[in-house]
């Protein structure tokens, strides 16, 4: 069965998208620790990280590059920091968290965010890329 992430990649599920090629896709975390936390997958459907095949593991950190990098200019934020945990959903990802505490990267502390706010984070984010 495709996992909640296959489905937001075919449209199933809708999404706030930031980014996506042939074989990535990067959309806004729904239950965010801050503004601006993006989940980058690959689309090939593999639990986890570290069974990616190298290529799509390489591929993987280097589209997450990019697209920290226009986080990192869209939201104010002292780094963009990296995270895998991949307990909830078994599908690889890598979580981009906008940092200006260490609790930030905490799981514990969450953001309410209105759609109209999901929606200026991903419009500020994609400009960047």
């Amino acid at each position: 069965m495709a996992t909640i992430f296959t489905k937001i990649i075919n449209g199933e599920i809708p999404c706030y998208k930031i980014a996506e090629t042939d074989d990535f896709f990067a959309f806004l975390d729904i239950n965010p620790n801050a503004k601006g936390h993006t989940l980058c997958i690959p689309k090939k459907e593999v639990d986890k990280l570290f069974d990616l095949d190298e290529a799509t593991f390489n591929g993987l950190m280097a589209f997450s590059r990019k697209v920290a990098k226009a986080i990192e200019k869209a939201i104010p934020c002292n780094r963009v920091g990296l995270t895998v945990i991949g307990l909830e959903v078994p599908h690889a990802h890598v979580h981009l968290i906008p940092l200006n505490a260490m609790d930030d990267a905490k799981f514990t502390k969450k953001e309410n965010l209105t759609t109209e706010q999901f929606k200026e984070a991903a419009e500020a984010i994609k400009s960047y890329l």
